[in-house]
């Protein structure tokens, strides 16, 4: 059902041009510090990690460098795992979730992986609380060659030539999707906008070309013992999705430039929580991103000899 949404920017029906985009970029103000709440955590995790400034984005050099986390002594014989977080930079559980992780969890699994951990991709994002980058440009549907977006080409980059077992990509649906980020989608691209509805807990999004529902299941599993795991609607989807199992959807990663389709892994994942619930508070979403995260890794630890043999 198409929704007649006002929005600011832009005359409806009609696609930006470099005015609306100017005029929506000064829109956008900073509401938190990607150095204070993101860069320290980081630092701090320097001797359990190797800190790797893996690229700058041009908005301010200075302002926004990247940094991933990589295992130290890193191990060509072993597995690795890429866990990613804040492709979305409003998305903040998956930032604060890889960072938890990183600091509480990685440990017990050092010996048997290799670890690349990403915990903000979009620190633009991440400060002005923002889906999109500078340019309106959506860094997650932006994961190809010759890319709009400088932070999908940064953390692609980054990963080339690591042979990647798994990848967890770390997400949230919250309502500002569709108060705000769905309706300028719609007028950036000059369409009319249809209102959808945002589901109540956790879920995951599994690579339709290579869904791996066995793996899927893990991950659910070992977040349903720490938050409630969203339900389909009355179509059986959730977001216009089928659900193909409890808290579980498919998209075609690759054809539509995302994240979780960046590598050739065989076990992908992209998680979304529910941070606007009033079942859950910041805690709790920063622990559903960690157990998602636990129960990938575990799945493949106890599923080494099928995983290795196959």
């Amino acid at each position: 059902m198409k929704d007649n949404v006002f929005y600011p920017i832009g005359t409806q029906g009609k696609p930006w041009e470099d005015k609306e985009r100017h005029q929506w970029l000064q829109s956008t103000k900073i509401h938190r510090s990607y150095q204070n709440e993101v860069v320290s955590k980081i630092k701090s995790l320097e001797n359990i990690f190797d800190i790797d400034n893996y690229g700058a984005l041009s908005y301010d050099t200075e302002r926004y460098s990247l940094y991933c986390l990589q295992s130290q002594n890193w191990d060509d014989k072993k597995p690795s795992i890429l866990i990613t977080g804040g492709v979305h930079g409003y998305e903040t559980s998956g930032v604060h979730g890889a960072l938890k992780f990183a600091k509480d969890k990685a440990g017990q699994y050092l010996n048997q992986f290799n670890f690349l951990i990403a915990p903000c991709i979009s620190p633009w994002g991440y400060e002005t609380i923002n889906r999109w980058n500078p340019n309106a440009v959506d860094p997650n549907r932006s994961f190809y060659a010759d890319t709009p977006s400088e932070e999908a080409a940064f953390i692609m980059h980054r990963v080339q030539g690591i042979d990647i077992l798994a990848h967890i990509d770390l997400h949230e649906t919250t309502d500002t999707d569709e108060t705000e980020f769905r309706p300028a989608l719609a007028a950036r691209d000059g369409i009319d906008y249809v209102k959808g509805t945002v589901p109540d807990g956790f879920y995951t999004v599994g690579d339709s070309e290579n869904p791996v529902p066995a793996f899927q299941k893990a991950v659910i599993e070992s977040v349903s013992k720490v938050t409630h795991i969203a339900p389909a609607d009355e179509n059986g989807e959730i977001i216009g999705s089928e659900v193909t199992q409890t808290g579980v959807i498919n998209y075609p990663m690759k054809k539509l430039g995302l994240c979780g389709g960046m590598t050739e892994c065989k076990f992908g994942t992209t998680t979304e929580v529910y941070p606007d619930s009033p079942k859950v508070d910041d805690e709790e979403c920063n622990d559903a991103q960690v157990a998602a995260i636990v129960g990938a890794l575990d799945y493949i630890i106890e599923k080494a000899n099928d995983v290795y043999s196959s």
